[in-house]
């Protein structure tokens, strides 16, 4: 089968394209193969790791995320699952054998069935963005810990970056979870994106009164912050956050230092919940993985242009250049075709 490859950390052209043994699905694991294959930024960051050059043994398949479908099952998994679309996501987390290959053998609780009608190219898009934007909206002291429809009917997020993978992600969740939705961008481009993705209200971070506008649609203040950039933003998200508002931080964009003033803060009962989807506990993850299995199955989860998130395709033999696109601050999804 052909996979892509890296022996060494470095720049995109550390990778290369190889032939390798179809693998076999151990106990407790599926064989699937794989359809699309998506790109995270933790794809390229882990690629590039602490310096260049440093020998990577075994050497790795990259990417997290992706679809495809299951061709083969392990011992003590159900055989009725061959033939079964799937989305996985962490595939490649402290394992060395990621999505960018035509086969992939991982644990059956990373094989998720893809509800009929979604393509897997909305299957390669969920993964990674969406389980960080669902433990974002779900990480309030006050608010709930599972999304359905009506769960934060109660409640306005603030989205930071909506036209970003993670913040389109958000966006589609927190309208289908019922809440009002306003979204940060930096121009007309991306404002497009975010109110396509389902923003209610658009705000451009970059002008002098953002924060007042952003109060005037919610008089309150914000009840959850999805945070991107934390530490450019921190003027802006304590300007606007509501008495016991939660800031949930999933990046370090823009820089990773945080200034806040405590005092201000903590007479609010502010929170800041930092978020690496890695390392969440397990059965957190698992209730995310349940709750965007039902949103994707009510077609709120829906990937393209016209639902805010342009896809970039790239075929397997140009995995370097999809991962130069991301980190490149691609606006969209970067896809990969395998089959």
């Amino acid at each position: 089968m052909r996979a892509v490859v890296y022996a060494q950390t470095g720049g995109p052209d550390v990778m290369h394209l190889v032939d390798r043994p179809v693998p076999e699905p151990g106990p407790g694991e599926v064989r699937v193969r794989v359809s699309v294959s998506g790109v995270n930024p933790t794809d390229w960051k882990g690629r590039r790791g602490g310096a260049a050059g440093e020998p990577v043994d075994p050497e790795v398949v990259p990417n997290q995320d992706g679809a495809g479908t299951v061709d083969a099952v392990g011992e003590g998994v159900d055989p009725a699952r061959v033939g079964q679309r799937v989305w996985l996501w962490e595939a490649a987390w402290q394992r060395v054998n990621g999505t960018a290959q035509e086969y992939v053998a991982l644990p059956a609780r990373q094989a998720v069935p893809l509800t009929d009608g979604a393509s897997f190219d909305v299957g390669a898009s969920l993964g990674i963005p969406a389980l960080t934007a669902h433990i974002c909206l779900t990480s309030s002291e006050f608010g709930p810990r599972r999304l359905m429809p009506d769960a934060l009917a109660a409640q306005t997020v603030l989205v930071a970056g909506g036209a970003g993978a993670v913040g389109h992600a958000a966006i589609q969740l927190a309208r289908w979870a019922g809440a009002r939705v306003v979204a940060t961008v930096s121009g007309d481009e991306k404002a497009e994106l975010a109110r396509a993705a389902g923003a209610e209200h658009i705000v451009n971070y970059r002008t002098p009164g953002a924060a007042d506008e952003i109060l005037r649609i919610a008089p309150g203040g914000v009840d959850v912050v999805v945070e991107v950039a934390a530490g450019a933003n921190a003027a802006l998200d304590a300007a606007v956050l509501a008495a016991n508002g939660t800031v949930t931080c999933y990046a370090t964009n823009g820089g990773g230092q945080l200034g806040i003033s405590v005092g201000d803060l903590m007479g609010r009962n502010v929170r800041y919940q930092f978020v690496l989807v890695y390392t969440v506990p397990a059965a957190v993850k698992d209730a995310a993985v349940a709750d965007v299995v039902a949103a994707a199955a009510d077609g709120a989860l829906e990937v393209g242009a016209n639902a805010g998130l342009p896809l970039h395709r790239f075929p397997l033999e140009q995995t370097a250049a999809a991962h130069e696109a991301v980190e490149g601050g691609a606006v969209g999804k970067v896809l990969i075709d395998v089959a």
